[in-house]
């Protein structure tokens, strides 16, 4: 089970920390991958981080701007979010399958744990 938390409405140029708190999982070693999905558009993936940490992975246009991270004590993977625009405003959630010990890319349809989403508004 996936449980996302810390959406919530924030100015441009502002910040918001996500999170994706994980449980039920019979594998120690299970990536977590965040996807977002805007009004009228398709779900696209943001990050992604192996359980261990050592496998990070972000889409382009969030580089620079986002931080995933990973407290494997508390089964819970963050999502800091820098610099917000606009373009950012969507619902954000998290998945994972016991397949994947590291990143498997962004095809929604392959994690068989997902998340019920947490919603991100960036006003302008």
């Amino acid at each position: 089970q996936l449980v996302e938390s810390g959406g919530g409405l924030v100015q441009a140029g502002g910040s918001l920390r996500l999170s994706c708190a994980a449980s039920g999982f019979r594998s120690a070693e299970v990536a977590i991958t965040w996807f977002r999905q805007a009004p009228e558009k398709e779900r696209e993936g943001v990050a992604c981080i192996s359980r261990s940490g050592g496998d990070i992975r972000y889409r382009e246009s969030v580089k620079g701007r986002f931080t995933i991270s990973i407290d494997s004590a508390k089964n819970t993977v963050y999502l800091q979010m820098n610099s917000l625009t606009p373009d950012d405003t969507a619902v954000y959630y998290c998945a994972a399958d016991p397949m994947y010990s590291v990143c498997a890319g962004y095809d929604w349809r392959q994690y068989e744990s997902r998340g019920q989403g947490t919603l991100v508004t960036v006003s302008s």
